[in-house]
């Protein structure tokens, strides 16, 4: 029993030394890790910092881009048909005559059915200047229409005031600042547009917008690829959703590249 106690307490004081061996060591990870701790937050908060500085020279590159080469903004439609008040003038008219010469006006034979095209009081958002526009509801059926109807109607050539050409521009407008925002802002966007002609080993690839009539599904398709990658964007730098809408394709660009958006740039 004697000796079975003494191999004991040595067996005891080996693990008593081992034990403070390995509490050495544990101090000594503890002082690693601890260092290693305060280095891991000094990194957090340089990059972190470094974060807020590209947020801001992104927001900078976006403010200039969208002052200087594309900016948006809200147009108010004219109230008045010009029309009607040299109408109005002459004493020789009815008001009967009158208002129904202004009715013939604000009315187009489009696609076999006379459509209304009376925006009194609507608005809608330019793009690069005012003569560059988008109706605010996001209804481009006038597009799709007069191609329609070229296709099918023999008359003068109309060219000079097409719908087609504003929205088309507008778009393909639209399409190349959010092409651009999205490599500045190092996002990568849903949906794949192009927004000019690019001449490849097998061909030209075209703009989704220009250079040719699209059919109504062709141009459908690109607009809600344009307007996701619009939402997509909105999504990414915490637009507030209240503001946005699937269909309004520049005023939701517009929300989005306003100075008051506070996480523009993240």
């Amino acid at each position: 029993d004697t000796e079975g106690l003494l191999r004991i307490k040595e067996e005891n004081q080996k693990h008593h030394r081992r034990a403070q061996r390995h509490q050495e060591k544990k101090e000594k990870i503890q002082r690693h890790n601890r260092k290693l701790g305060d280095l891991v937050e000094k990194k957090s908060h340089e990059l972190k910092a470094q974060y807020e500085q590209l947020a801001n020279l992104r927001r900078t590159h976006i403010l200039e881009l969208t002052s200087v080469i594309f900016p948006i903004e809200e147009v108010k439609i004219s109230g008045r048909d010009p029309a009607d008040v040299s109408s109005e003038s002459d004493n020789a008219m009815t008001s009967s005559t009158v208002s129904k010469l202004a009715e013939a006006r604000r009315t187009t034979y489009l696609s076999g059915r006379w459509v209304c095209d009376d925006h009194n009081g609507d608005t809608s958002i330019s793009i690069t200047g005012p003569w560059i526009s988008l109706p605010n509801n996001g209804d481009y059926s006038a597009y799709y229409s007069w191609v329609e109807e070229k296709k099918t109607t023999q008359g003068p050539d109309m060219e000079h005031n097409n719908p087609a050409h504003t929205i088309s521009a507008a778009l393909c407008y639209a399409t190349q600042l959010v092409n651009t925002l999205s490599l500045i802002l190092d996002v990568n966007l849903p949906k794949k547009l192009c927004n000019r002609q690019v001449n490849t080993g097998g061909g030209s690839v075209a703009s989704e917008f220009c250079g040719e009539n699209l059919s109504r599904h062709r141009f459908t398709r690109a607009v809600k690829k344009l307007n996701a990658n619009i939402l997509h964007l909105c999504f990414s730098q915490h637009v507030n959703l209240d503001l946005l809408h699937p269909l309004h394709t520049l005023r939701n660009l517009m929300y989005l590249v306003s100075p008051d958006t506070e996480n523009l740039g993240r």
